[in-house]
């Protein structure tokens, strides 16, 4: 699952990252710091909060006014980029909509492939000729949509290749390409490998035929099976899968054995992440009409102990609390890089971006993107701006999103922001950690509060609740949120 969560931007079948419903928790207006302590607990995976809610992707962030996003849109593109970045390449369309997304856009057919590619490559040649072309090279490239792999051998390599011609990457740059079984063969693998494509991100979900056909996973269990050892063979770059727990009719033991097969088959990672019940989407319906067992509701942690159980018996290393390392050429790049922070350059019809402190969403009208992707004007008609603190914020999600909570670097992220002489967040957060320390949360490791496996479970709820009050710390008055100018 990839994809930042950006300004009315669709996310990855994944997004990737939600989970399942539950009590928000309090905001920064009225919560005490009581509010926002965990229940202690013999068993905090179950009980520690309410319920597993994101982290809201506008925390950070003020709207801009619509007469302004123009304007704005020509100084981020006619500046020189200043931080490390990624990119981001949609592909939004689908060959049939799965039960459990909420962000299917259009339907796929053979004949609208190669005009979306033509228009994506004038998207990506426009900007190879402006001034935000020039900066830090970019860490990493993802296609992701929709489906990336439903588009012809042809026009998939042709679309690697332009990304490969227009923007700057680093020698090493991580280029990923998103597929569904259904739509995706070794002959295709190839042709992407062979135009640049160094990872593959397969969305499985799950291998149990009994689970994945009432989800719209028309793929069987052999099929599945066969295409991944095919990549696994071809030996040209990562391969990884993405699994998701708490899907109805599935139980814990289900989840160990996706995990185990991971292992089985020499992936190189997976993405283990908890059922988004999403509000329209046929699955929701499904579940409330009673045509489908519900899923795990509040025992989805007894979902994610046994997959971590499974993982680390298999050898296989966390490289954040929801992505597992099953070896060396996995870096999980761009997953990582979205969630702390960087600039992500997005190219596409729909697809979401940050660069220059503007979160935005390209144009999703497929006829006005195709018309105007390669003129260098605005694509976009709502934006939304960081605020001064979006560094702080930074600083706590990335150590929180690989299982390490680094207070030193929240500290020198609040000094950055407000001096020196600011209160620091070690110590303005202190009877907070100290509370999840003994909710079973937390525990101490060198300099940094390391999550446990409840935490870990826990990490986006208590993501949410850290950024609530670091709201109310006394030093950083409104610079979580100022006025347009």
């Amino acid at each position: 699952m990839a994809r930042p969560a950006l300004v009315a931007a669709p996310t990855h079948r994944r997004e990737k990252p939600p989970a399942a419903p539950g009590s928000a928790p309090p905001t920064a207006e009225r919560a005490t710091l009581e509010d926002l302590f965990a229940a202690e607990s013999p068993q905090p995976l179950a009980d520690a909060f309410p319920g597993k809610r994101a982290v809201h992707p506008f925390i950070g962030m003020d709207p801009v006014p619509e007469g302004t996003v123009p304007r704005h849109w020509d100084e981020i593109y006619r500046s020189p980029r200043r931080n490390r970045g990624v990119a981001y390449i949609h592909v939004p369309f689908c060959e049939n909509h799965c039960l459990f997304c909420g962000f299917y856009q259009n339907p796929w057919s053979a004949s609208v492939g190669p005009p979306y590619v033509d228009a994506v490559i004038a998207q990506l040649e426009s900007f190879a000729r402006s001034p935000a072309h020039d900066g830090p090279p970019l860490q990493a490239v993802y296609l992701g949509g929709g489906t990336p792999t439903a588009l012809a051998s042809p026009d998939l390599a042709r679309l690697v290749m332009a990304i490969r011609r227009c923007l700057p990457l680093v020698p090493d740059c991580e280029i990923t390409l998103e597929g569904r079984v259904q739509s995706f063969d070794c002959d295709k693998a190839l042709a992407a490998f062979d135009a640049g494509v160094n990872r593959i991100s397969v969305g499985v979900q799950s291998f149990s035929e009994r689970i994945r056909r009432p989800l719209g996973r028309r793929a069987g269990t052999a099929g599945v099976i066969s295409l991944l050892e095919s990549l696994v063979g071809l030996d040209r770059g990562a391969v990884v899968v993405d699994l998701i727990y708490g899907l109805p009719q599935q139980s814990p033991e289900d989840v160990a054995g996706d995990v185990r097969l991971c292992a089985q088959l020499g992936l190189d990672g997976l993405d283990l992440y908890s059922l988004s019940l999403i509000a329209g989407t046929p699955l929701l319906s499904a579940i409330e009409k009673g045509k489908l067992h519900p899923a795990a509701g509040s025992s989805l942690g007894t979902y994610f102990a046994a997959g971590e159980e499974a993982a680390m018996a298999e050898g296989w290393s966390a490289i954040s609390t929801t992505h597992w390392q099953g070896s060396l050429r996995e870096r999980n790049v761009y997953n990582l890089a979205v969630k702390t922070g960087a600039d992500c350059l997005p190219f596409g019809a729909g697809a979401g971006g940050f660069l220059g402190g503007f979160n935005y969403r390209i144009t999703a009208d497929l006829r006005d993107f195709a018309a105007r992707a390669g003129s260098g004007t605005c694509l976009t008609a709502a934006m939304m701006r960081a605020t001064p603190a979006a560094p702080i914020h930074n600083a706590l999600k990335s150590g929180m999103e690989r299982g390490r909570l680094d207070t030193v670097a929240v500290d020198a992220a609040l000094a950055r922001v407000c001096g020196s002489e600011a209160a620091s967040f070690s110590t303005h957060a202190a009877p907070l950690l100290a509370q999840w320390s003994r909710a079973g949360l937390l525990e101490p490791y060198h300099r940094f509060h390391r999550l446990t496996r409840a935490g870990r479970f826990w990490q986006v709820a208590m993501t949410g609740r850290l950024i609530t009050w670091l709201r109310q710390h006394p030093d950083l008055g409104d610079r979580h949120g100022r006025p347009d100018s």
